[in-house]
């Protein structure tokens, strides 16, 4: 599933057909949704199917071009079918984020970001990261209305499980962009921050499910400017 937003970020989620207690799939179909249609449909019985309380089970079926997406979701007794219209799908922005292209990668529990990401200056306009082989290795700066915030984590950290930063960059990114990512960490075991060469940031969560598979979510984004570094 992708979402993008503004022609700079987009949100891929991997679900992978282990997940799904039935999955049968004809052919490879592709379409698009309303986003807060679908979030409006899948929360019906409180919300509970993205976490806390009884989870309802959700039956996904897609009649083929044309056809709307139905959704049939059961929660103690109780069916509801939702029916939304579908649409050709777009053509996805290809971020052109190869591995061969990284320069930086930092993998970290979850709960470290967590707690940062709690407590940004949503008054700033941009989030700026640094992720460098030398000090201060990895930091995320705000420049709010109440003046400059750094936040420094450092490579010898419990909370970081590997450290590979080849070269010192330092780039800025939207910060209203970014605020989706704090849904992903509330469940996400691990998250994988990487920059290739252009200053394009790739986000990474592993999440693991309540019967221990493992699905992906993740974040690309492109920078807001350039700064040397």
């Amino acid at each position: 599933m992708t979402v993008e937003e503004s022609k700079c970020l987009q949100a891929n989620a991997f679900i992978q057909s282990e997940l799904f207690q039935e999955y049968e799939i004809q052919e490879e179909v592709a379409f698009k949704v309303n986003l807060n249609v679908l979030v409006e449909c899948l929360s019906i019985f409180g919300g509970s199917i993205f976490g806390g309380g009884t989870t309802p089970s959700l039956k996904m079926c897609y009649g083929g071009h044309g056809s709307p997406l139905i959704l049939l979701l059961e929660e103690a007794g109780v069916l509801t079918d939702c029916s939304i219209n579908t649409q050709e799908a777009d053509d996805t922005l290809d971020f052109n984020f190869c591995n061969s292209g990284v320069v930086n990668k930092v993998i970290m529990r979850s709960e470290c970001l967590r707690d940062i990401f709690s407590e940004l200056d949503m008054s700033s306009d941009v989030l700026e990261i640094v992720m460098s082989p030398a000090a201060p290795y990895f930091r995320l700066s705000t420049f709010g209305s109440y003046g400059t915030s750094h936040t420094d984590i450092s490579k010898e950290s419990d909370m970081i499980e590997n450290f590979a930063c080849t070269r010192t960059m330092s780039q800025r990114y939207r910060l209203g962009l970014l605020r989706p990512l704090s849904k992903p960490l509330t469940v996400a075991q691990k998250v994988s921050v990487r920059t290739d060469d252009r200053g394009f940031l790739c986000f990474q969560f592993m999440i693991k499910t309540e019967d221990n598979h493992i699905c992906f979510v993740e974040f690309f984004c492109c920078p807001e400017e350039e700064l040397d570094g």
